[in-house]
């Protein structure tokens, strides 16, 4: 059933309490809804234009652009001095999903990165997220045909959040013994790699020589 209010109408024509970027962004998400609600286009829907072009008004006086990019710029910067990746696992996710969705988003990446490190070729791997309850972080794994790799934040506390073994295959779930390393090891995959390789006795890709190992 459709409807139309009037609420988006009566903001758009005086907008004047919407003084901040979250007050307006809601306005026009609220209006938005309205139109669907109302079988309007909220592309063409002359209170969603004007409340959109409030929205001008309340950013106009920020930074200019180059400056504000510049800032994006410094902050990229800094975040990738600082991986969150790094930061949610020294603070945990536990009972704060919207860590724990980043968690695995950015604990997913990171096991690729390392997949590519180890120069894995597509689809002879896969790479799984299990969120498991609120209390505990669960886990992301790369599983190979070799290795198995883990990344969780269990009661082994710093310097033991990535847990790996040699396996054979993937059906192979228990492989040889555990062994631990830090999530800034995770964090450099070209180094971590080469750890890999040379504690698991990796075969070496194709087109690389095979290394002997002491």
């Amino acid at each position: 059933m459709h409807y139309d209010v009037a609420m988006r109408h009566q903001q758009a024509l005086d907008p004047s309490a919407l003084i901040t970027i979250a007050a307006t962004l809601h306005a026009i998400n609220a209006a938005i809804t309205d139109c669907r609600n109302a079988g309007k286009d909220s592309e063409t829907d002359p209170a969603v234009i004007l409340l959109a072009r409030h929205l001008g008004t309340v950013c106009a006086s920020a930074d200019d652009g180059r400056t504000l990019r510049r800032t994006c710029i410094d902050q990229i910067a800094e975040i990738r001095r600082h991986p969150v990746l790094r930061t949610l696992a020294y603070r945990g996710v536990s009972y704060d999903e919207a860590a724990k969705r980043t968690f695995h988003a950015e604990g997913r990446a990171a096991m690729r990165r390392l997949a590519e490190a180890l120069e894995m070729d597509e689809g002879s791997f896969d790479i799984r997220s299990n969120k498991a309850g609120p209390a505990i972080s669960g886990e992301i794994t790369l599983h190979g045909e070799e290795i198995w790799v883990q990344l969780s934040l269990s009661c082994m506390g710093p310097d033991h959040e990535v847990l790996f073994r040699r396996v054979r295959g993937r059906d192979d779930h228990c492989g040889e013994r555990n062994r631990w390393a830090s999530i800034n090891e995770l964090l450099a995959p070209d180094r971590f790699a080469e750890r890999l390789r040379s504690e698991l006795r990796l075969t070496a890709p194709v087109g690389q020589p095979a290394r002997l190992f002491a």
